[in-house]
């Protein structure tokens, strides 16, 4: 039985040492950022997101081999105000999914000729409760966070790792998790931006 626990246990530190390779070729990658372009046509607000660099080389590897990316964005329409807080008007969740096919990458199916590099993500329109003033003035917030290696695929990568019929391994099984959970997060690529609302021409 100790013969059988120390494998395992070496087995254990290798895909964590794996696993925290990906993330030490994260720390040297490009950082991530957001970019927005609004327009303010009558009562409606259109905003175009674009998100750069949130592929590093080897998230963007794992792409390859076949793991979906799974990019959440989220957008929120503030009004300014003078002297005060702004004010939170609208918001919106997206999802979207990137992967690696025959002819390229896909965002939602969606071929990208130019590669990952620069995403346009979806646009998003909103609608004021009346016309805006001619001294209004808004801005829209994008927040966008991409997952390629989530807790769980890690969790299944190393599910051959654990051993559950010795006594006491409970709590260490439960210690890998957590540990592949943080390793998971740390894999995570996020960024946020803003940009101001265009009024009409």
């Amino acid at each position: 039985m100790a013969r059988t626990g120390t494998h395992g246990r070496r087995r254990l530190g290798a895909a964590l040492v794996a696993a925290l390779g990906l993330f030490a070729s994260q720390a040297l990658a490009e950082e991530p950022r957001v970019t927005c372009t609004a327009t303010l046509s009558g009562r409606r607000v259109l905003v175009r997101p674009e998100a750069f660099a949130f592929l590093s080389e080897e998230l963007d590897r794992l792409v390859r081999l076949g793991m979906a990316g799974k990019v959440e964005v989220e957008l929120s329409l503030w009004k300014r105000r003078t002297l005060w807080f702004n004010t939170r008007l609208d918001g919106a969740r997206l999802t979207q999914v990137i992967g690696f096919g025959r002819e390229g990458y896909l965002l939602d199916g969606r071929l990208l000729p130019q590669g990952p590099g620069a995403l346009e993500l979806d646009r998003v329109a909103w609608t004021l409760e009346s016309r805006a003033d001619a001294g209004d003035r808004f801005v829209v917030q994008v927040e966008v966070r991409l997952n390629v290696v989530t807790a769980a695929s890690l969790g299944r990568m190393a599910s051959w790792l654990r051993w559950k019929d010795e006594e006491g391994e409970a709590g260490r099984t439960s210690l890998t998790g957590t540990l592949l959970r943080s390793v998971a997060e740390d894999l995570t690529r996020r960024a946020s931006g803003r940009c101001d609302v265009a009024p009409p021409t």
